[in-house]
């Protein structure tokens, strides 16, 4: 899969300022970067068509941002120390993956809720994902988790500061996005959930 990929994308979802990308390549060189104002999900699938020019192997895609609401409340609750799974007292939000990396200290997840009960940033979040789907290497990423697992392995990729005024965390997001797919990818990291037919989330480093 590797050898196959030229580009690495990160994608941070927002409403009211609008989404941005970042983009490095194999050499974890910078590419481009920008925001996508207008809420219509298509609007990334024509950049990567044309960065990739068509390719659409040559492109592995992080977004920050749950892949797909939930259909119903959550029944079972990860535990770190036994690697298991124990039934819930009562019914909760959430995706397994984010439960893990609740349960791992990783982070803490904004809860993926039922359609009706999603923020817009989360629906706009849902329809991006699909409007990637003939996409073979989109993944969900989650770049609080990544800074944590990566505070002290003194991973460097290059930074460029075009296009940071718009919203500095947000475009930071997207470019940690960007390398933490890189690392999935090269195989220094791990995808987490997926149990329960809601997706997992990709990760830098292994948690085990």
């Amino acid at each position: 899969m590797k050898n196959k990929i030229i580009y690495f994308a990160g994608i941070d979802v927002q409403i009211n300022r609008g989404c941005c990308y970042y983009i490095i390549n194999k050499n974890k060189k910078y590419v481009t970067s920008g925001w996508i104002k207008e809420k219509i999900p298509q609007t990334f699938q024509k950049l990567f068509i044309e960065l990739s020019d068509n390719q659409k192997d040559s492109i592995a895609i992080g977004i920050d941002a749950p892949r797909m609401p939930i259909k119903k409340l959550r029944s079972r609750n990860f535990n770190k120390q036994t690697n298991s799974w124990t039934e819930n007292s009562y019914a909760k939000v959430g995706r397994e993956s984010e439960v893990i990396i609740k349960s791992c200290g990783i982070a803490n997840p904004q809860w993926t809720r039922t359609l009706n009960d999603s923020p817009d940033w989360m629906k706009l979040g849902f329809s991006i994902y699909k409007s990637l789907k003939d996409f073979p290497f989109v993944y969900e990423v989650f770049p609080s988790a990544s800074y944590k697992m990566l505070e002290k392995e003194n991973l460097a990729f290059e930074l460029c500061l075009n296009n940071f005024t718009g919203g500095l965390k947000d475009m930071l997001d997207a470019s940690v996005a960007a390398i933490t797919v890189y690392e999935f990818v090269y195989g220094r990291g791990c995808e987490v959930g997926g149990d329960d037919g809601l997706g997992t989330i990709v990760l830098p480093r292994k948690i085990y």
